[in-house]
């Protein structure tokens, strides 16, 4: 059963810093203050991201405490060291030694071409986190996917409205799966019913009539976090990335190519019990949900 949004997960916050005039901004997610087991799992050829090491199998640190998803490209990075610096303040993170690492993995998308050349740096990240709510958060133009476009394939002049989308699904088991998603792919973007939401026909145009100019490498990217309140080691983590991956891919025809880093990361900030075989559905059938309503303003 579909219910709201990723903040449907217990523990989990968002929080967006937009500049609507620059057209870029990013979006935090804010973990319980014990931090969560996560994974990622990235594809595509052109991501942008950090602390993305710590999150396989067999490293040593087990859980993060936030994840800041930005616009900006490269540049946007830098919106994670605001986010690791609001949570110092509050004493978040790893014991090491004498102090407490806050651990944020992030993912960034290219909007430099829509706006100005502007991007979220340290203190953006920061505000990010002190308006993040449990409550559901603003979706289509806002934070990370302020400037995000999709359906690039004939050129930016012909590229539709990307944005923020959210979803979440109850098992009935009780665990809720959660994502948030921000679209700014080469491909389309099609409704789970087949309709073609926002784009130009690449699929007919690729099979049909071959690909045309393609667009700037690095340029595009589907940026994405998939939460539960089930309990999950690291492998299942990376495995429910992966299978979130899959409704990426049923929504954005097509998906993870030359020009796109699609990264999704998976966070499990619960104990609940639940099948896995269910989980990876219900994460598939909430990163279509979430994708749709990026780019369906509601």
């Amino acid at each position: 059963m579909r219910v709201v949004a990723i903040t449907d997960v217990p523990g989990i916050r968002v929080g967006h810093w937009t500049d609507a005039q620059a057209r870029t901004g990013c979006t935090v997610v804010l973990l319980p203050e014990e931090g969560a087991v996560a994974g990622v799992d990235v594809r595509g050829a052109a991501p942008g991201t950090r602390e993305t090491d710590l999150l396989q199998p067999g490293r040593l640190v087990e859980r993060v405490h936030a994840i800041c998803l930005c616009g900006g490209s490269a540049f946007g990075l830098a919106a994670a060291d605001g986010v690791m610096r609001f949570l110092r303040e509050r004493d978040v993170g790893l014991p090491v030694g004498p102090a407490r690492v806050p651990l944020v993995p992030a993912a960034v998308l290219f909007d430099l071409g829509v706006g100005a050349v502007a991007w979220p740096g340290p203190d953006e990240g920061y505000a990010a986190c002190l308006a993040a709510t449990a409550d559901p958060p603003e979706e289509g133009a806002a934070g990370a996917g302020t400037g995000a476009t999709v359906g690039k394939l004939l050129g930016p002049d012909r590229a539709s409205p990307g944005g923020v989308g959210t979803a979440s699904v109850r098992l009935p088991s009780g665990a809720v799966v959660g994502a948030l998603a921000v679209a700014n792919s080469v491909g389309d973007v099609h409704a789970r019913d087949g309709r073609l939401l926002a784009g130009v026909g690449a699929g007919r145009l690729l099979l049909e009539v071959g690909r045309p100019q393609p667009p700037p490498a690095g340029a595009s990217t589907t940026i994405a976090v998939v939460a539960t309140d089930a309990r999950l080691d690291k492998a299942g983590c990376r495995r429910l990335a992966e299978l979130a991956q899959d409704g990426l891919a049923l929504a954005i025809r097509p998906a993870h190519t030359l020009f796109d880093g699609d990264t999704v990361f998976a966070v499990s900030a619960g104990e609940a019990a639940a099948d896995p075989v269910s989980l990876g559905a219900a994460a598939t059938e909430a990163m279509w949900c979430a994708i749709e309503r990026a780019v369906v303003r509601v």
